[in-house]
């Protein structure tokens, strides 16, 4: 269950109506769109994510597309958009995050320069004052091991997408078996970035048991479930 600083940070997010998550191939950016998704659906009647991944095909929201409209928010994805295919189509219902001003979004952006080619369509948008762009940031992944690694993966994304990021998700994280003190160690690089970038931290993901241990210490701190690929989708 999502704790109250979780709620106030989601709640932070929604003050932009569409929020673009995009970063670094394995940073986590989907499990952390749908833990937004579903914290932004508590406080918002019509909530939607849309997944605009023509990267990876191991896990895609498209692939939880019936527990997430279970859940009361809607996914905005090609009909391609399934794991067993390897370069997806986008479909054009993915403009209604930008078109409809009652739906609250959150978009899925693919890994690195290729994926941000998605958002070439939409380049016009992306300055509007109720959307956001994060980076989301791993320093856990090989390239974005440090601050200035991580700087050029983020120029290179907003080069490819034709947009300027407007804040930094801190989502460091080795999967389950992440310890607090690994969270506690990409703050100072996640701190460094956002110096050189001049980008804020709008927030620092972690697993939900490990925010008492962090509270206090990190900039907007949104616990989160881990999210797996449930094992009944094939």
């Amino acid at each position: 269950m999502a704790t109250a600083t979780a709620m106030a940070t989601a709640t932070a997010m929604a003050m932009a109506r569409v929020t673009i998550l995009a970063g670094h191939y394995g940073s986590g950016k989907t499990n952390l769109a749908v833990n937004l998704s579903l914290a932004l659906r508590r406080k918002r009647p019509r909530v939607a994510i849309a997944d605009l991944d023509i990267v990876n095909p191991y896990y895609r929201t498209m692939d939880a597309k019936d527990w997430l409209m279970g859940a009361g928010i809607d996914v905005i994805a090609s009909s391609l958009a399934l794991s067993n295919l390897d370069a997806p189509s986008l479909n054009a219902a993915a403009a209604r995050i930008f078109d409809d001003p009652g739906l609250s979004a959150i978009a899925d952006v693919g890994g690195d320069d290729r994926g941000a080619l998605a958002l070439g369509r939409y380049a016009a948008r992306l300055g509007a004052p109720d959307c956001r762009i994060l980076f989301v940031f791993n320093p856990y992944r090989p390239r974005t091991a440090t601050a200035g690694d991580a700087l050029a993966v983020l120029r290179e994304i907003e080069a490819a997408g034709h947009f300027a990021f407007t804040g930094i998700a801190n989502n460091a994280n080795l999967g389950p078996i992440t310890t607090a003190g690994d969270v506690l160690a990409s703050l100072p690089v996640a701190g460094e970035l956002s110096r050189l970038s001049g980008l804020p931290i709008a927030l620092t993901s972690l697993k939900s048991d490990l925010a008492p241990a962090l509270e206090g210490k990190a900039d907007n701190i949104f616990p989160m479930e881990i999210i797996k690929k449930p094992e009944w989708i094939i």
